[in-house]
């Protein structure tokens, strides 16, 4: 595998695969923290002679242009952090846009159009591919957040292209989340929360075979209360993984894997309202009750075991954060997590809302790895092969 660093350029044009796939409000990024991510491969390019093209996507337009989905905003924040003009096209395979991307100077930057915006893109289309690729002479990639996918700027470009390699951001990725599962520092902890159980079960089922800790909390943990025969009330929870959610305890069981799951719950019956709500042992659930967030007792319960551990993987939140009243369990991980670090500890946090909760509680600094990845960074963790990586043969 090269690497960036081998990269000699030579009136080379960069074509870099970014994920500039940022929150938006009101037609302005809202959260530049992939952007930033990206820049120091797009300024190490820049520094050793090369022009670069960027490609990215923007949200799910469905294969159609869309004017609430244009990455034009995204190329006024990075100009910001570039401190320097780019040029900008609206279609990412048009003739006008590959003439602009060939006649780049050394130095300069061309941001193309939403991805996307083609059909071609999420099908991995080879025509499509083969319109991306004549933008560069070589192939950077460095969006993590899509190495789980097939797409055509992340895997069709590289039969086109000779010289293709990971970013900086890329080989980081792979480095900590790939390191953390083969030679874990003891103790070794996984966090699991957010509601979508079914895609973290693989990530269940391999952990408890390494880990010495697997948390869970967060939407997915009433699946596994509903097994073990508790009442959960309206709390969300998925009836066909039952008989997994069994097994996996079972299995955690003859493996010494402490399997830990809240032991009290913060409950309401409204959750629009995000007040009038209770703490209920998760034996005293009412029918009528919708479970909102981890309680007081299994707060402390958690972070004792995260403070007790020497590496700590987290994804998921432990309850509704886009609500104040209910981001009380998330707040308390990360703040444990952050301590945890501070003594020494590897703290890995697996993108998605677990990222965005760290950033918002100005945590940035005090963990180990931030991943830019939510899905991408679960598949790897559970030891899937990435098509993207694959096409880079980092794998």
């Amino acid at each position: 595998m090269r690497s960036l660093e081998s990269l000699e350029f030579d009136n080379d044009r960069a074509l870099i695969r970014v994920d500039f796939n940022v929150p938006m409000s009101e037609g302005k990024v809202a959260d530049d923290f992939r952007i930033q991510a990206a820049l120091p491969s797009i300024k190490h390019c820049i520094d050793h002679g090369a022009s670069v093209v960027l490609m990215s996507h923007l949200g799910r337009p469905g294969g159609v242009p869309s004017e609430d989905l244009s990455l034009m905003p995204v190329g006024e924040t990075l100009c910001d952090h570039l401190e320097m003009s780019i040029k900008f096209s609206h279609d990412c395979v048009s003739d006008d846009a590959i003439d602009v991307s060939h006649e780049l100077q050394a130095g300069e930057v061309h941001l193309l159009e939403n991805l996307r915006f083609h059909a071609g893109e999420t099908k991995n289309d080879h025509d499509f591919s083969s319109r991306l690729a004549q933008h560069g002479t070589c192939f950077i990639n460095d969006a993590f957040g899509t190495a789980h996918r097939a797409h055509a700027s992340n895997v069709g470009v590289t039969d086109f292209l000779q010289n293709c390699t990971p970013g900086f951001l890329m080989a980081e990725e792979f480095k900590f989340l790939h390191s953390a599962v083969i030679r874990p520092k003891r103790p070794f902890t996984i966090v699991l929360g957010g509601a979508k159980i079914g895609t973290k079960l693989p990530l269940v089922t391999r952990f408890i075979r390494e880990a010495d800790n697997v948390i869970i909390g967060g939407g997915m943990a009433f699946t596994f209360l509903k097994m073990a025969g508790y009442e959960i009330g309206k709390s969300i929870y998925d009836d066909s993984l039952l008989q997994t959610a069994k097994q996996i305890v079972e299995m955690s069981k003859s493996l010494n894997c402490e399997f830990h799951l809240p032991s009290d719950i913060v409950v309401t019956e409204d959750i629009s309202s995000g007040q009038d709500s209770a703490v209920r042992k998760v034996s005293e659930i009412d029918v009528n009750e919708i479970g909102v967030d981890i309680g007081p007792e299994t707060i402390d319960q958690f972070c004792e075991t995260i403070n007790g551990s020497s590496t700590v993987i987290w994804n998921g939140p432990m309850g509704i954060i886009e609500t104040e009243a209910y981001s009380g369990g998330t707040k308390a991980v990360a703040e444990a997590l952050a301590q945890m670090t501070g003594r020494g500890g590897l703290s890995i946090i697996g993108g998605g809302d677990s990222a965005s909760a760290v950033r918002d509680l100005n945590l940035w600094n005090e963990m180990t790895h931030i991943s830019t990845g939510g899905g991408a960074s679960l598949e790897l963790l559970a030891g899937k092969e990435l098509p993207a990586m694959k096409a880079l043969e980092m794998v």
